[in-house]
């Protein structure tokens, strides 16, 4: 059988430039996401991705998110807050997992049950929950599920 020497350069050009652009459009590698304990110290405040905001109270917040599922519904992070109290009169949007680090909160709920969540403790507030939200400050990770993606 008798190959054309110029066709099987051209076939060989094909295949290696195929396998170059296949090889730049690979999907990165899923992996975990991790909050370690000097994260969980405070470190995790320090990193190029935290957000900080301060808010029309005067008091400020830092926010890092350590990953979004690929569906945009879920989510996972650390959080702190300086010193607020905020009226949850729509109700709260997301399901919300927190596990207190440092600080605490009160939660006055609507029908005036109070609940206290103290460093060492966690809680969950579902996406119908209103209230009042009292707080010295806190650091805590939370976890999150929205539906629709929103409040991530």
């Amino acid at each position: 059988m008798n190959i054309n020497p110029k066709l099987a350069v051209v076939f060989l050009m094909i295949a290696v430039t195929t396998g170059v652009i296949a090889a730049t459009h690979e999907q990165k590698a899923v992996l975990p996401a991790k909050i370690d304990k000097s994260d969980a110290a405070g470190m995790i405040f320090k990193r190029d991705d935290m957000s900080a905001i301060t808010h029309e109270d005067g008091h400020k917040t830092e926010d890092v998110t350590t990953m979004i599922s690929s569906d945009g519904k879920f989510g996972t992070g650390m959080y702190r807050s300086g010193k607020t109290r905020s009226e949850i009169n729509e109700p709260y949007g997301v399901d919300e997992f927190m596990y207190f680090l440092k600080g605490s909160v009160t939660l006055t709920s609507s029908d005036g049950s109070v609940m206290t969540v103290h460093a060492g403790e966690a809680v969950t507030i579902p996406k119908e929950w209103t209230g009042v939200w009292d707080t010295d400050g806190y650091e805590k990770i939370w976890i999150i599920y929205s539906e629709d993606g929103s409040g991530l």
